[in-house]
């Protein structure tokens, strides 16, 4: 190993007057902005109704503690927000990048989105969730849940800043760590809850800036059954494959089956590798192998007597159409006596896919 020796900096010495000193170096961390944790912060608040408006927070990190009869709304996507000591409060939460977690509160109703949940401590929690990975919950009792349920403009675009997918929701599996022998910490909402009963639209005039809606056809997160007990013994699997209509064209499918009287229990986005295809497609595998490539897929299941029959109709009238949008590349089950296998075998793959 050799040495290097510069002259330049040498030069540099010599041709700066003696009495000049100097500058200390900068470095691309010393010139970010100074964020002040208390700007992202509730705390000791009792009878208030405060919030965030879009574009306020901006992916920071965001603490909720010792509030009292508050409604909170912070809507903006963020990093990770953590709610501790807080007592019959109201909260929504914009998508969180990371975990939310919820520990030693009482009595509160709350709609969130985020990557994680965690609830400890805590007592009497009404959620409407949507949640990449199992929810947890530790220490705690009388956790009820239901599906998100909720839209506004800028909405859209927080869940891609947090890095969430719409359709990555495991609202209703619960994963209790301190399970009680003979009770049960955690159940689901009624299926008839009407969030707007639970959370409230902001009334304040800063607040109402923000145009949300709670009704049921406008959530940015289609609503899903989850583990309810299915209506009926007939499922069917329709598997969109990228494009560039792929969600609208998910979201065409869901309204137009729910519209039909069918059930939408669960929905999926992942890549998928040609070997997973050919575990789950199986013969049908060789037609869809080119298409991988374009990005991930949107998986739904749809459940209801005949539901793959209505399924298929409904995808030729609906995308079978002349025009470009009008065209996509899909699976559907071919039969009743089939569609469950399809069911199991995606689904199986996504869950061990995404750790779930």
């Amino acid at each position: 190993m050799g040495c290097f020796f510069s002259k330049r900096r040498k030069a540099d010495r010599e041709s700066r007057p003696e009495n000049e000193e100097e500058l200390p170096k900068q470095y691309s961390w010393d010139q970010r902005e100074k964020v002040d944790p208390k700007d992202y912060m509730f705390s000791g608040l009792k009878d208030e109704t405060v919030g965030r408006l879009p574009g306020t927070v901006a992916g920071q990190q965001f603490l909720i503690q010792d509030c009292e009869n508050c409604n909170i709304y912070i809507f903006d996507h963020s990093a990770t927000i953590t709610i501790d000591d807080c007592t019959n409060c109201i909260i929504f939460l914009g998508p969180v990048k990371g975990s939310v977690f919820f520990r030693n509160c009482r009595d509160c109703k709350c709609t969130l989105a985020c990557q994680q949940f965690r609830v400890r401590d805590c007592r009497k929690l009404e959620v409407f969730l949507c949640c990449a990975t199992q929810p947890i919950i530790e220490s705690s009792s009388n956790i009820k849940f239901g599906c998100f349920q909720w839209y506004y403009p800028e909405l859209a675009f927080q869940f891609k800043d947090a890095g969430l997918s719409i359709f990555n929701n495991t609202w209703s599996n619960i994963h209790d760590f301190t399970p009680v022998s003979g009770e049960l910490n955690w159940s689901l909402l009624p299926e008839d809850a009407v969030v707007q009963d639970y959370v409230p639209v902001p009334t304040t005039e800063e607040l109402k800036a923000v145009r949300v809606s709670t009704e049921a056809n406008r959530s940015i997160v289609p609503i899903s059954r989850g583990h309810r007990q299915k209506s009926s013994d007939e499922s069917c699997l329709v598997v969109l494959f990228a494009g560039d209509y792929t969600i609208a064209n998910a979201r065409k499918l869901i309204d137009k089956m729910v519209g039909k009287g069918f059930f939408l229990v669960q929905t999926k986005e992942v890549s998928m590798k040609p070997e997973d295809a050919e575990r789950v497609f199986r013969e049908k595998a060789p037609d869809f192998l080119p298409l991988l490539n374009k990005g991930p897929v949107i998986a739904l299941e749809f459940n209801g007597d005949d539901a793959v029959e209505g399924c298929q109709l409904i995808v030729n009238e609906t995308f079978n159409g002349t025009k470009v949008q009008d065209f996509i590349d899909c699976f559907v089950s071919e039969s009743k006596e089939t569609a469950s296998g399809d069911v199991d075998s995606f689904y199986n793959f996504a869950d061990i896919q995404m750790g779930i």
